[in-house]
């Protein structure tokens, strides 16, 4: 008797019932189908683009082997390598959709086999050149503009839908989408190569990989929406992205820098909530938890990325992240030396959120009047308006003020911005507070 004519037969959904004849229980199925989202996505992507030879088919067979998967596990259980059978199925349905387009079939089918002819030879490279890493470098294609190739990255990479991308970008979602469809066609009419660059071309095209990195990692570290405040998988897999392109360009400063800044900022991440979930803020959080050896090894990786003057940009960010790494205290971290870290990445990095982060330092060193008054220099700015963070800032310096109505008002205007639960609870317990 095959599993759906059991699950006829027996007349009843229930756990017990689903159990007793071996299929998975309906949760159980969708919990692995969105951590395969999560976790294989990029990975499927990739390697089915290959295939493909076109970033939109490759896509909409991915999707369709997702949904595959909720039509199918459900009957006949998870697959024990559930990244594997997605990309096997998402792979034949590009095979199946160039067969019915013989022509271009052909083109494609010469256009990946040349590249892959036109691959370097040395074992390093060839160690490195996933199928990611391919998609990450030609996302990042110098002939794509800055903004598309990040947006690009994170909606193939990661997953992420449009809305969740153009909220990363503080943009609308309709000027997102605009943005990845110009990509995409960029791609394909251009004929960019679907592979890692040679050592001769990766200098100029390293900038931009870094960016991409840097944002999968920021969106998992706190995700924009959802009931987590981690994404896992972003964070893992940022942080797998940085180790491969360190181990491509071992004597790049920002290479070394970056790798540095998600080492020593992911040491806190599990102990940025509470045990039942609540979120904790950094002068909250239990620093003995925090990965010493992780310490060891982002400090190592700052002080050889800060060989270079000026200090470029991840250098100055890893160099804040290690001070807060190193603090044996909230008391005891040095709020001046963030402050001027701040003023040198403004000149190395001008933009409204590392302004709007001088502000907060600026806030704690000299007092929330300080504070605000950085903030106020930051109101007129097109990009902050929908922006939570600076909402809450100014919130919470107005609440240390003992300026209740108007701290209340800014932390409502938060709450209104914020998609996040975990971070949308810990507002709402501060509404509360003030009311009380």
């Amino acid at each position: 008797m095959s599993s759906a004519r059991a699950l006829r037969w027996c007349g009843s959904s229930s756990d017990q019932s689903l159990r007793l004849i071996g299929l998975p229980r309906p949760g159980d199925v969708e919990v692995a189908i969105a951590d395969a989202y999560r976790s294989e996505w990029g990975f499927v992507v990739a390697a089915t683009i290959r295939v493909a030879g076109d970033i939109d088919v490759a896509e909409e067979c991915v999707q369709e082997a997702f949904a595959r998967a909720v039509a199918t596990w459900p009957q006949d259980g998870v697959p024990q390598k559930s990244g594997a059978w997605l990309t096997t199925v998402a792979r034949r349905l590009a095979i199946d959709t160039l067969r019915r387009h013989t022509s271009q079939r052909r083109v494609v089918t010469s256009y990946v086999r040349s590249e892959e002819t036109t691959m370097p030879n040395d074992a390093e490279m060839a160690s490195i050149a996933d199928d990611r890493l391919r998609l990450l470098f030609t996302c990042c294609h110098p002939a794509l503009s800055p903004e598309i190739q990040v947006a690009l990255s994170l909606r193939l990479l990661c997953g992420l839908t449009t809305s969740e991308v153009a909220r990363a970008f503080l943009v609308s979602e309709s000027t997102m989408a605009a943005r990845i469809t110009r990509g995409k066609k960029k791609i394909a009419i251009a004929h960019i190569p679907y592979r890692v660059p040679t050592a001769s071309e990766l200098p100029e095209r390293v900038d931009a990989v870094l960016s991409t990195i840097h944002l999968v990692f920021t969106t998992g570290y706190t995700a924009p929406s959802g009931s987590e405040l981690v994404r896992h998988s972003f964070v893992d897999r940022a942080l797998d992205l940085a180790r491969l392109l360190r181990s491509l360009l071992p004597d790049d400063p920002e290479v070394a820098a970056l790798l540095a800044l998600i080492i020593l900022t992911d040491t806190r991440r599990h102990t940025r909530t509470s045990g039942d979930g609540a979120l904790l803020l950094l002068s909250e959080q239990d620093r003995s938890q925090w990965d010493r050896a992780a310490i060891g090894e982002g400090t190592w990786l700052v002080k050889e990325s800060l060989h270079v003057r000026p200090p470029r940009r991840f250098a100055l960010m890893a160099a804040i992240a290690a001070i807060h790494a190193e603090s044996p205290s909230w008391e005891a971290t040095d709020w001046l030396e963030i402050v001027a870290l701040y003023d040198l990445l403004l000149v190395a990095w001008p933009s409204p959120v590392v302004a709007l982060n001088r502000a907060v330092a600026v806030g704690i060193a000299d007092g929330p009047e300080a504070g605000l008054a950085a903030l106020s220099e930051l109101t007129n700015e097109s990009q902050l308006a929908g922006y939570k963070y600076l909402a809450s800032a100014r919130a919470d310096f107005l609440r240390r003020l003992g300026r209740r109505v108007e701290a209340r008002v800014a932390y409502e205007e938060a709450l209104a911005l914020s998609d996040n639960e975990v971070e949308r609870e810990f507002l709402v317990r501060r509404v509360r507070e003030l009311e009380s």
